[in-house]
């Protein structure tokens, strides 16, 4: 082909390119890293026999079946799913990478094929149609050029044979992709792609990359000295990101976000090699995130499925300073639960116990989650809102079948209704368990049937036969830094975008309850009206606002250390005001109580003046006091219940000294001389000092003591006995 010599330069350049910049990043202890770099450059120039081996596995179990009218290529019999063998991660992640690529292109492949005459062919079963159509999109990636190989292994012979066979139709097959492409008039094999697809590719490459950090194996303050070590700034917001840039994400305080563009180069950083910065999808992290704003520090929480074990490790990292326990149900071989005790002990995570059963299958009574608070249901979805299929599917153990729905832009009806009876069977069963007070529900699906209508159905039903409290939504809460504007009244929910992956995020919360919510604060109101507390109330109502502040306060500290988020937190804030009320009229009703009690035992409660007097200076009232009459305890009563609902605080009053003369005289009769004592009690009465400065009236003249004069609120009406010594 014209031109095809200076591609091969340009793509010989490419590679240099690549080579040197990884080379300026090579330590001498890196040695998973350049094991990296070694399959970055076998990329440019092919993959490993078994990397196209499992490729074709995949690919037949999601090309897109035609009508049979219209079959012109056959790809064997696909009923028995493949069974796949990786050799490592990265095989496993270009394997899926391949056999998207080829079902994208599928029919463009096909055409190529038939154009050709390379298909049909007679030494070639329709069991290898999928190896073949593989094989040839890397082909013509590769312009054509020969496969080369930098390391050896064990060669696979169905490999070496359609290599060698695409090879010598190469000529033919570059011409038959030419004509394609003036055919559509398009200038590469992308603008063949129809315009959905285009602008879904264009939005998965530019979405950022979220990663958060492993708090077992470092902080996030050595995170940011590291990075700024190897040239990362860090900058406010995701707009403002640009090649060696990262910044925080606003929703989780220990998520970090960095460019598209740099994923090659995040993966070879011993940051990741070592497992300190995991890279995984946002929804996950604000899954875990709502999940523990609702743990104390010591409420276990359910996981319902395994799904990634990157999920069930930053729910351990979140709680490292509490006794809280994971629980994650389905580990149903003793090979995958060995694998994921290995993953989680180089992780660092200690308080995550495997359980074999699937959630579905345990009893909502089981004792082993009798300290579970929180279930985190996680189910399997349509997932048509992620951004990177194959990452979602390799970190989360999904059905390959993602990759031709995300092709196909939609779902059928008949997936979409069984993925939805099941999760809302799921939800049901979640609800059943007598000691979870809160349930987080999160799917990656664009689909209401996944998402809104699920959980209002659940919430409908409820739960038959169950005598505690129904459940209800409430708004999910983050961490201290989240500024989200898409969390609604009930919902947390983002579309696929550019910036974010689609997500869905519900929180179950039971109502509290009648003891919760009235006997407490009832049983006090009823004990202040019939004085029983005696003042207490009033005491005790300070303390718990002077506590309140701290109750509704968030985590604040990014390690979660020290906090104790519970579930009526958010309860909270829709009481609250209700809450003061009650506290205010309790307040209010034990200083009237107190009073009227102080009155009955014999004290005298008098009109607050601007110098109110102290009662601890009131003369105790001899027992005639009782001939007060009605009207005017009636109008003490309401006067006090007056002042108390205005001023809600105590009355202050100063000590006033009276000084009265000695009753107890002299008597001379013919039995000799005999005390005599007056049987007619004194009382004047005393108020406040005001206009007197706290002061005694003089005596005045004669040597006689004039009491105070009374106040209109207590002046009695029926003390009209005369003093003896006058």
């Amino acid at each position: 082909m014209p031109g095809s010599k200076s591609n091969l330069v340009s793509l010989h350049e490419d590679v240099t390119n690549d080579t040197s910049d990884l080379s300026e990043m090579k330590t001498p202890d890196e040695k998973g890293s350049v094991e990296k770099r070694t399959m970055t450059l076998i990329e440019k120039n092919g993959y490993h026999d078994c990397v196209y081996i499992n490729a074709a596995k995949i690919f037949q179990g999601i090309h897109s079946e035609k009508r049979k009218d219209r079959i012109l290529v056959r790809y064997g019999d696909d009923s028995v799913s493949p069974m796949l063998t990786f050799k490592d991660e990265y095989s496993q992640r270009v394997s899926y990478e391949l056999a998207f690529s080829a079902l994208k292109y599928q029919d463009l492949l096909e055409e190529i094929l038939l154009d050709s005459c390379a298909y049909p062919c007679q030494s070639i079963p329709d069991e290898l149609t999928s190896l073949l159509v593989v094989m040839l999109y890397d082909l013509q990636e590769r312009k054509f050029q020969a496969r080369e190989i930098f390391d050896e292994e064990e060669p696979v012979a169905e490999v070496q044979k359609i290599e060698r066979y695409l090879y010598s139709f190469r000529t033919k097959l570059a011409a038959a992709l030419a004509r394609c492409r003036i055919k559509h008039g398009a200038l590469s094999i992308e603008y063949i792609l129809p315009e959905t697809i285009r602008k879904q590719e264009q939005r998965a490459s530019a979405l950022p990359l979220c990663v958060w950090i492993n708090t077992f194996k470092i902080s996030l303050q050595d995170v940011f000295r590291d990075l700024k070590e190897k040239g990362f700034t860090r900058v406010e917001s995701v707009s403002d990101l640009d090649r060696y840039t990262y910044c925080m994400d606003q929703h989780c305080h220990d998520v970090l976000v960095f460019p598209s563009s740099l994923k090659e180069e995040l993966l070879n950083l011993d940051l990741f090699a070592d497992r300190k910065l995991l890279l995984q999808d946002k929804s996950r992290s604000l899954a875990v995130h709502s999940a523990q704003a609702l743990l104390n520090t010591d409420d276990d929480i359910i996981v319902a499925h395994v799904g990634s074990h990157l999920t069930v490790a930053h729910m351990s990292a979140l709680t490292i300073h509490s006794m809280s326990r994971i629980f994650v149900c389905g580990v149903k071989s003793s090979a995958k639960a060995a694998e994921l005790r290995n993953l989680f002990s180089h992780m660092g995570c200690k308080n995550i116990q495997l359980l074999d059963e699937d959630f579905t299958e345990i009893g909502p009574t089981d004792l082993r989650l009798q300290k579970a608070k929180v279930i985190l249901l996680l189910p399997q979805c349509s997932g048509l809102g992620v951004g990177n299929p194959v990452d979602f599917i390799l970190n989360e153990h999904g059905d390959a079948g993602l990759l031709r729905d995300l092709f196909q832009g939609s779902v059928s009806e008949d997936k979409l209704a069984t993925l939805a009876e099941r999760q809302l069977n799921e939800l049901m069963h979640a609800m059943k368990f007598t000691k979870v007070q809160a349930i987080v529900y999160c799917t990656c699906s664009v689909y209401p049937e996944e998402n809104e209508l699920v959980v209002k159905k659940a919430l409908d039903l409820g739960v038959e036969g169950n005598k505690l409290q129904p459940y209800r939504l409430i708004p999910p809460v983050f961490s201290t830094c989240s500024n989200s504007k898409a969390s609604t009244e009930t919902f947390f929910k983002t579309e696929p975008s550019e910036i974010s992956s689609g997500c869905f995020l519900a929180i179950l919360a039971r109502e509290k309850g009648s003891s919760e919510n009235v006997s407490v604060k009832d049983i006090l109101a009823r004990a202040a009206s019939k004085g029983l507390l005696d003042g207490l109330v009033a005491e005790k109502s300070k303390e718990e606002e002077k506590k309140q502040p701290k109750v509704t306060q968030r985590r604040n500290n990014i390690t979660g250390g020290g906090m104790k988020p519970k579930i009526a937190e958010h309860l909270h804030h829709q009481t609250a005001s209700h809450m003061k009320a009650e506290v205010s009229m309790s307040k209010a009703v034990g200083n009237i109580q107190q009073k009227n009690a102080n009155r009955t035992n014999g004290y005298v409660q008098l009109k607050k003046s601007a110098n109110p007097v102290s009662d601890t200076a009131l003369p105790r009232v001899l027992k005639h006091t009782s001939h007060l009459s009605s009207a005017g305890k009636a109008h003490d009563r309401q006067t006090l219940a007056r002042k108390a609902r205005a001023e809600r605080k105590r009355v202050v009053l100063k000590t006033v000294e009276i000084v009265l003369p000695p009753v107890i005289t002299p008597c001379v009769s013919r039995q000799g001389i005999k005390p005599r004592t007056s049987t007619h009690p004194c009382f004047r009465g005393w108020a406040g000092a005001k206009g007197l400065g706290g002061r005694v009236p003089p005596a005045p003249l004669g040597g006689r003591i004039l009491p105070p004069p009374l106040s209109k609120a207590v002046r009695p009406t029926v003390l009209s006995h005369p003093p003896p010594w006058l």
